[in-house]
């Protein structure tokens, strides 16, 4: 685990750790088996990830999908947002995140398949039904659009993090 959070990491944690009633609650740098997730919603079963230039190559990108793919197979969607779209657009980004957690919350509460009162961590137990696809776009007037991936299979390659 990094000691330091990087900086569009500090901006968008000051938004998502704010609680509320009505609003998801979101833990940071929570590790799951090999990985480190930037921010992590257990009611939502929510993986968010913020990118800064590291994964802008081609590789990376492969790497980042089949990572994505393989965490979908165990019930976690993961929302990646571009470093830049944090500091351009934080309100926005922030809203589209706690968006995209509260839909899947709804969505996992209706399928009744996953414990949805935050504590079922990512081991619960998983439905072999497809997840919704809910990935924030960065588009300001977009609340949480679909996105597909491409599938991969295998486990994934270890999270590295370093020098953004």
């Amino acid at each position: 685990m990094r000691r330091d959070m990087t900086e569009p990491e500090v901006m968008l944690w000051s938004r998502l750790r704010a609680r509320g009633e009505e609003r998801p609650i979101f833990r940071r740098q929570y590790a799951y088996e090999q990985m480190i997730f930037d921010f992590y919603c257990p009611a939502a079963r929510l993986a968010v990830e913020i990118d800064g230039s590291t994964h802008w190559g081609d590789e990376k990108r492969e790497k980042d999908q089949a990572r994505d793919m393989w965490l979908k197979r165990r019930g976690i969607e993961v929302l990646r947002i571009e470093a830049s779209d944090v500091y351009r657009r934080l309100g926005s980004v922030a809203d589209g995140v706690i968006l995209s957690a509260l839909g899947r919350i709804d969505d996992l509460r209706r399928r009744s398949t996953f414990p949805v009162d935050g504590e079922g961590g990512p081991s619960a137990e998983r439905s072999e039904e497809p997840m919704v696809e809910g990935a924030w776009s960065g588009s300001a007037a977009a609340s949480a659009p679909s996105t597909t991936r491409s599938s991969a299979s295998g486990p994934p390659p270890p999270l590295r993090r370093g020098g953004r």
